[in-house]
């Protein structure tokens, strides 16, 4: 039995499973608030590339890191770390990864198509 609250079931959310990640969706007006569970080893170029067919992630990520730590690199090269406790603010066009030997759990906000230009996370 799990015993982590973290991990445990979210009323009112749908559960779906992509690449390996949990993700549990629950909107809430005009914004959806999700919890992803990245697994350990969890890498979005080896787990989801393919599948979702870009050479990145464009997705932008806006939360709370509640556990677990995970790095991201920009098509320039650059690099964040982020490890929990911590706010996250990610702009499109990354590779993201698990940083050692347990998930990541990131609690998500997102406004659907709308993410990057409400939350002003263009890149550039």
């Amino acid at each position: 039995m799990n015993t982590n609250p973290l991990l445990s079931p979210m009323k009112g959310a749908t559960r779906r499973e992509v690449g390996g990640v949990i993700v549990d969706v629950v909107q809430t007006g005009n914004a959806r608030v999700k919890r992803i569970v990245y697994p350990k080893g969890f890498r979005w170029s080896k787990n989801l590339k393919e599948m979702v067919g870009t050479p990145l992630c464009m997705h932008a990520h806006v939360g709370f890191l509640a556990s677990g730590e995970f790095d991201i690199q920009y098509a320039d090269g650059t690099i964040e770390k982020f490890v929990a406790p911590q706010a996250v603010a990610i702009a499109p066009g990354h590779d993201g990864w698990v940083v050692g030997d347990e998930p990541a759990i990131l609690i998500e906000f997102d406004f659907e198509g709308e993410t990057v230009e409400r939350l002003g996370l263009k890149r550039g």
